[in-house]
């Protein structure tokens, strides 16, 4: 009887030992690289224990991973490096010492990264997130003017619009641009590691908004006196408050978010316009697609140690309600454009807590294109000619929206002739 209640309690000892030393492995390893930054996503079923530091002459960023199992996701990683990636060249990873993985990542210049941990959430399991950043970010506004200087026939000259350029009142700083342009921030929701809604045919939201988004830009620059800027141009995640950052540091006029709704039930359809609301959502359903929208950043993966200036914000002033008031005459105008391409969810500006529409100082709306989830709505946002038009109705409802309420001379630099 001892002899056996001995043995069985060594089984046991050797089998705690076996888990308490078993190498974590990681299940997934995915890399989305863009001019923004780009990001490093390990998925595993245990919480990941890291080491980082970085080496100069040349510049290299080292990162070990205790108890990590050299799994085939790991292994294949570094294949997944592009030559185009804006900051990586290279990728090497091997055992270092026992219990200890090295993962070493040869840098294209100087960055400033960001290590942090994610907890399990929807589908994914326990993230370890690397988020390489440039040293000097990039002006999305000098970028407009780049644009603008590359191009040997300006794009005001493709096409008319009601809409004026408006005189600066001061001489800008280049020769070559004499008026100021409206500039239009476009905001395709999700991307990256937050694919958003999906339709039945496995359609997915960030795919279709980036479409719609290109398209709109498109238009936009096609027409006289106004440029856009796209917050995401490529398959990667943006936190909420990184897209109302952007928006601002291109001293944007407008901010425009877009999406393709879903609901539980496939006969939902229709397209909707939001704004932010001062108080309380006007629907249950304008709150509860709120509370969806804004949980896009524990799906996307955002470092909660970096303070957010903007959705800690609890009070809105006098400038942000101005702002909430230049936005319902927004919405209105695309609300009532995109009534003439689909039908309308509600027939009204809906408001919510949307803090991706936070910006104390821009006019801001978030566009429901369609259900996603309605197989009807699904195809039609598929189509390209469909993207076309809904871009259009947009851009519509914003040319209206100028012609009753021009924009005050705010830029300091401005664009063609």
């Amino acid at each position: 009887m001892f002899e056996r209640t001995l043995k069985s309690i060594l089984v046991l000892l050797l089998v705690w030992v076996h888990t308490a030393n078993a190498e974590i492995p990681v299940t997934s390893a995915r890399l989305w690289p863009a001019q923004d930054y780009t990001r490093l996503t390990l998925e595993s079923k245990s919480a990941i224990r890291y080491n980082q530091f970085t080496l100069s002459n040349p510049e290299r960023l080292v990162v070990d991973l205790e108890e990590i199992e050299l799994s085939t996701a790991l292994n294949e990683l570094s294949n997944k490096v592009s030559k185009d990636d804006p900051y990586i060249s290279n990728l090497r990873i091997g055992r270092f010492k026992p219990g200890v993985v090295r993962l070493v990542l040869d840098l294209k210049s100087q960055v400033k990264p960001q290590l942090f941990s994610l907890k399990p959430v929807g589908e994914y399991g326990h993230r370890l997130v690397l988020d390489i950043y440039p040293a000097v970010p990039t002006d999305p506004l000098m970028a407009l003017v780049e644009q603008q200087l590359a191009t040997s026939e300006p794009a005001a000259t493709e096409s008319k619009t009601e809409v004026p350029a408006i005189e600066t009142p001061t001489p800008p700083a280049y020769p070559e641009l004499r008026n100021r342009v409206l500039v239009i921030a476009l905001d395709a929701g999700h991307g990256g590691e937050d694919p958003g809604a999906l339709g039945r045919r496995g359609t997915r939201e960030k795919d279709v908004t980036l479409s719609i988004a290109r398209k709109l830009k498109s238009q936009i620059d096609a027409t006289s006196g106004m440029r856009a800027v796209l917050i995401r141009d490529g398959d990667y995640f943006i936190p909420l408050s990184g897209r109302v950052e952007k928006a601002r540091r291109a001293h944007a006029d407008l901010f425009v978010s877009i999406h393709a709704d879903a609901f539980i039930k496939s006969h939902a359809r229709g397209s909707s316009v939001f704004a932010l609301s001062e108080g309380g959502a006007t629907s249950a359903s304008a709150r509860w697609l709120a509370k969806k929208e804004n949980e896009a950043d524990l799906i996307g993966g955002v470092n909660l140690a970096v303070k957010d200036p903007y959705l800690a914000r609890t009070l809105l002033d006098l400038s942000q309600t101005a702002t909430i008031n230049d936005s319902m005459k927004l919405a209105k105008h695309v609300l009532n454009e995109l009534g003439g391409i689909n039908t309308l969810h509600r027939g009204r500006v809906e408001q919510a807590g949307f803090a991706v529409l936070k910006s104390p100082d821009v006019p801001s709306i978030l566009v429901e294109t369609a259900f996603i989830s309605n197989p009807t709505e699904e195809r039609r946002l598929k189509d390209v000619a469909y993207q076309e038009k809904m871009a259009g109705a947009i851009l519509n409802g914003i040319k209206r929206y100028f012609a009753q309420s021009p924009a005050l001379s705010k830029h300091k630099i401005a664009f063609g002739n």
